[in-house]
């Protein structure tokens, strides 16, 4: 049975969310078929799960590097943030296509309401 795993939405950021489309139905996806699935609106991506290599919980973060579909200035990694507050940063086996961006990303943070409860259903 696949799992979902549905963002925490910070109301303050509304407006930005319906800009991108994003909403309750947006979050993460770990499908029967062994997929990872994350979208974010109008964005989404796919990879197996077996391209994981690891997963970190992380947070607080400053509103403004955490919130919205944004890429990272220190690497090639994709965020897809509805709050600053907590996390889950998992970090790619080999570089997924690119979202958005001119490159392929090797890490995606996403701040699904159960960051620790993800961690746990990838194993990793």
């Amino acid at each position: 049975m696949s799992e979902f795993f549905p963002y925490q939405l910070d109301r303050r950021w509304t407006p930005m969310f319906a800009a991108m489309r994003a909403s309750h139905d947006d979050g993460v996806t770990l499908t029967d078929d062994g997929q990872f699935r994350a979208t974010f609106g109008f964005l989404h991506l796919e990879t197996p799960v077996d391209n994981i290599d690891h997963t970190e919980v992380t947070g607080p973060h400053r509103w403004y590097t955490a919130v919205g579909a944004r890429l990272s200035f220190a690497d090639d990694g994709l965020t897809f943030g509805t709050n600053h507050h907590l996390g889950l940063c998992i970090k790619f086996v080999q570089k997924i296509p690119k979202v958005i961006g001119p490159r392929s990303h090797s890490a995606l943070w996403v701040s699904v309401a159960d960051p620790d409860g993800l961690a746990t259903a990838l194993g990793r």
